[in-house]
């Protein structure tokens, strides 16, 4: 009966539903290879983030003549401080969506191993 279950378990898993070897690898070297620019787009995202307040401050501080809640107005409308919110933007995106393929990767390695284990634990 048990070399019944592990025969369907491995049609099964033969399957094209299934994760190949191959696929599971590729994973595995995107997750390698990726971590540098990974780690270089989140700290991108966060300077800019940081760096934004800096360029509100020096942009409010070319209108020392105005009261700070107009010289914060100056700050928000000046099209540098625009620009930079499309750069934040843009690193966001660029951020999360590397964020979203690492969690891809890692989910696609977590359900191979899964399916795995399954595998072995019919075949004791």
């Amino acid at each position: 009966m048990s070399c019944l279950l592990y025969n369907n378990e491995r049609r099964i898993m033969e399957k094209k539903d299934f994760l190949s070897e191959s696929e599971v690898d590729k994973a595995v070297e995107f997750l390698r290879d990726s971590s540098e620019e990974s780690a270089k787009y989140r700290a991108e995202k966060i300077y800019l983030e940081e760096y934004r307040k800096s360029l509100k401050a020096m942009i409010m501080k070319e209108h020392l003549d105005k009261s700070v809640s107009a010289q914060e107005r100056e700050a928000y409308a000046d099209p540098r401080y625009l620009s930079h919110l499309k750069n934040i933007q843009f690193a966001i995106e660029r951020d999360t969506k590397q964020l979203f393929l690492r969690e891809s990767a890692k989910a696609k390695i977590d359900a191979w191993q899964t399916k795995s284990a399954n595998l072995r634990s019919i075949k004791i």
